[in-house]
């Protein structure tokens, strides 16, 4: 199929699982188990019926690749990036966020390793569910190594490799259940460009050594409803181009992305972001078309998935719903046009 259609990764989650009001004034690096609304007993249960739902939206919006989701994520970093073995997670650390202020971040004590999988029943549970192809996503050893505060390597580089590693293990154990296609977020090689280019494409594909299948890496200048003020351009993305991946993701609607820059990256598909997800007002099919097009002007429709800027997880779930149904409709519309 030309311009199939997916989620980044995440959709809203329901209001009787999670805190949605304490929720969407951060973005947790550590754990916040206080956000839940079900008892821990019961949890996993309610999850599950969490992520069916997020499943059925996606497919009666006419999505093509379906995810879980995230729906028991309470980020999308910090439920994998506290499960690994080397982190204290009684003790965080402290870093600089995106928007300039300290916030806690595990605190690596010893060496990062991954002991058991993370996301494995996640991916049996979406499988189970949709006979639709389906996507998992995974946060980044960069990222992971920049959200976190170090007192065993003393290397930057060697952290990013030594969560590389983790992440690899977690990937081949994905594609292994069924995943059709793994993401890595990768969001804060935008916001330090300089590390990006010295170690970044090492990093990225040392988590893919030996890896099948097909993998996304998304980058984002973040969450609409944290980050107000997006630059109109990437300090970091042709880069990509000599990275292992096979499909790169980025934000192309609200910060009305230059696409000329879709041509600096001629091996890859693209996986275009065509919806704002800082306007509450729902897209028309027509509106998405149209971003569609632009980017068709710079990459071939069959190097083009068709995606939101980023993760749903903040927005309202009736407007998340909506957008996600006019992109599959704008999808449609050009699909239409190109067979003529």
């Amino acid at each position: 199929m030309l311009l199939p259609t997916s989620l980044v990764g995440s959709y809203p989650q329901p209001e009787w699982l999670i805190d949605r009001a304490r929720l969407s004034k951060q973005v947790p690096r550590v754990r916040a188990d206080d956000l839940w609304l079900v008892a821990p007993d019961k949890l996993e249960a309610a999850q599950d019926e969490a992520t069916i739902l997020a499943i059925r939206d996606q497919e009666r919006a006419g999505l093509d690749i379906i995810t879980d989701g995230e729906q028991r994520r309470e980020s999308y970093s910090n439920r994998f990036a506290t499960a690994l073995e080397g982190i204290d997670v009684e003790h965080p650390g402290t870093t600089i966020n995106r928007s300039g202020k300290p916030i806690p971040v595990p605190r690596i004590v010893g060496p990062i390793r991954r002991t058991r999988p993370v996301e494995l029943r996640d991916l049996k549970v979406l499988r189970a569910n949709t006979d639709h192809p389906i996507k998992a996503t995974v946060p980044g050893p960069f990222t992971m190594s920049k959200q976190a505060q170090d007192d065993y390597y003393g290397d930057e580089e060697a952290v990013a490799l030594a969560y590389a590693d983790a992440v690899n293990a977690e990937i081949k154990d994905l594609f292994a259940a069924g995943a059709d296609v793994v993401q890595i977020d990768e969001p804060w090689m935008q916001q330090h460009p300089e590390k990006a280019r010295q170690y970044g494409v090492k990093v990225l594909d040392r988590a893919l050594d030996g890896v099948r299948g097909t993998v996304a890496v998304h980058l984002c200048f973040g969450y609409a409803a944290v980050v107000h003020d997006k630059p109109s351009g990437y300090s970091f993305l042709p880069e990509l181009d000599g990275c292992k991946a096979q499909q790169i993701s980025v934000e192309a609607a609200q910060p009305r992305l230059d696409l000329a820059v879709l041509r600096q990256l001629p091996s890859k598909t693209i996986i275009l972001g065509v919806i704002d997800l800082a306007d509450m007002n729902v897209e028309t099919p027509q509106t998405v078309a149209e971003r569609i097009r632009r980017a068709l002007a710079h990459v071939p429709a069959d190097r083009v998935v068709v995606a939101p800027d980023c993760g749903m997880k903040y927005l309202p779930r009736p407007v998340a719903f909506a957008k996600m149904q006019a992109m599959a409709e704008g999808a449609a519309l050009v699909r239409r046009e190109i067979a003529g």
